[in-house]
């Protein structure tokens, strides 16, 4: 055994119990309140950072929620690589879901639950652990080390559109290794592809000066969310597909070896319908489920309000309906046409006797690609190979990782998905848990990486 995975193992309650620490900090960077709580948390990793040999770590600001940044780069001639991962989390609600507080960890079985658990703070933390076993056994890294840790990723990095470009030559790089990234199954390892992209868009329906009665003016006046329904409803064709014109227009074929590559991935469809608690799967007619998901773009209504929500009855026509739409987009759609698209169609489809205001929101992202050949994904997969006994599946994710598109745009350089999260690890949810099995390979996967990337 190198002198490496002896420290892991002597050191292992320890990596645990500073996951603890950290996911003790409510960092929920959605929530002003929780303002100071990502603050701290952000000068909890830079002070951990120095303390396991990082002498430069520090806490930059952003006019946002912070970055964290430290480096080692004692290793002329060989390869600089970016560690990429966040430590700001998702709100907790509904918090009577969960089986114990959110920002209290608990072991059960093997798991360690607390929010921010898997999402990201124990992925990136395994990075940490490998660095600091390395430099405590072998005094050095086998290749330049830049850490770059985000506080606002779960709001979508708004500031850090402005940072990376600003920060070039702090964040210069030959790639990035991205720890906001999974494997397939405890079995199964895989390597991400890419990202969604993805556009937002909210508007409001108008229609009396205020809520009327339904008994005197039902009828007679158009209820604005009857019309919202009807918009709605027009987004999309039966059969699934988008109905906005020019949606499609920039979409990338799918190619043989592209689809191929997907099919080679277990899909399971009892199983995801059973984990999205559905008995039936809908979708744009003419491809699998895990295309829809990875490489065909969405349209979602996210959220829709008006008129009298509370208990009881208050028989109102409301004078307001209201409306939240994402869209996932995908190669090679731009979000600004997309969004622009959608707005069109909107204004295109305006019901009589009511208006709209369209907010076609910020903090558009481009969908993300990398070759599965690029050297870093190639050295990569060589170490999954090794721990799994068994070749890599090539996947992508649904769901978009505004940074990565940033990294590509003002660095010049492409994003290696290397984490170790699984899709069962309720993210985003009540009881979200890292197991601590994944936690321990993470660190041994991460010290072989670094290794192989110095040979």
């Amino acid at each position: 055994m190198p002198d490496w995975a002896d420290y892991l193992d002597a050191n292992r309650p320890r990596f645990l119990e500073d996951l603890s620490a950290l996911l003790r900090i409510p960092s929920i960077s959605a929530l002003p309140a929780h303002a100071t709580d990502v603050q701290r948390a952000g000068q909890w990793v830079a002070d951990h950072l120095r303390a396991i040999g990082l002498a430069d770590a520090q806490v930059l600001a952003t006019g946002g929620h912070p970055v964290v940044y430290a480096s080692w780069t004692g290793a002329p001639g060989k390869p600089t690589v970016l560690v990429y991962g966040h430590f700001d989390v998702q709100p907790v609600d509904p918090l009577e879901l969960w089986d114990t507080p959110p920002f209290e960890p608990t072991v059960r079985d093997g798991r360690l639950y607390a929010r921010g658990a898997s999402d990201n703070k124990g992925n990136f933390l395994a990075a940490v652990a490998a660095v600091e076993a390395l430099l405590q056994t072998s005094g050095r890294l086998p290749i330049n080390v830049k850490f770059f840790l985000e506080g606002q990723e779960e709001i979508g990095s708004p500031q850090l559109y402005d940072f990376i470009p600003a920060h070039r030559d702090l964040l210069a790089c030959d790639f990035v290794l991205n720890a906001d990234s999974g494997q397939w199954s405890e079995t199964e390892p895989a390597l991400a592809m890419g990202t969604r992209g993805i556009c937002m868009v909210e508007f409001t329906v108008h229609g009396p000066k205020a809520d009327l009665h339904s008994g005197g003016f039902g009828g007679a006046v158009q209820n604005p969310l009857h019309a919202l329904a009807e918009i709605i409803a027009g987004l999309h064709r039966p059969d699934g597909s988008i109905a906005v014109a020019g949606f499609y227009d920039d979409v990338a074929v799918l190619t043989s070896e592209g689809r191929a590559a997907i099919a080679a991935v277990p899909d399971d469809e009892e199983e995801f319908k059973q984990q999205a608690g559905v008995d039936h799967l809908f979708g744009e007619a003419g491809y699998t489920t895990l295309e829809r998901l990875w490489v065909r773009p969405t349209l979602e209504v996210n959220g829709m309000w008006g008129g009298f929500q509370g208990q009881g009855s208050k028989t109102v026509l409301p004078a307001e309906a209201h409306a939240k739409i994402t869209c996932r987009l995908v190669p090679d759609q731009d979000p600004k046409r997309v969004q622009a698209a959608v707005v069109a169609h909107l204004k295109g489809h305006v019901p009589p006797g009511v208006s709209l205001d369209i907010d076609a929101r910020a903090g558009n992202t481009r969908p993300y690609t990398v070759a599965a050949d690029h050297p870093g994904n190639r050295a990569a997969a060589d170490v999954l190979r090794e721990m799994y006994g068994r070749e890599p599946y090539q996947t992508r994710t649904g769901g978009s990782v505004p940074i990565l598109s940033l990294f590509q745009e003002h660095l010049e350089v492409e994003s290696i998905g290397f984490g170790f999260a699984l899709h069962d690890e309720q993210i985003h949810a009540p009881n979200e848990f890292f197991r601590i099995a994944s936690f321990e390979r993470g660190q041994d996967g991460w010290c072989r990486l670094l290794e192989r990337l110095g040979h």
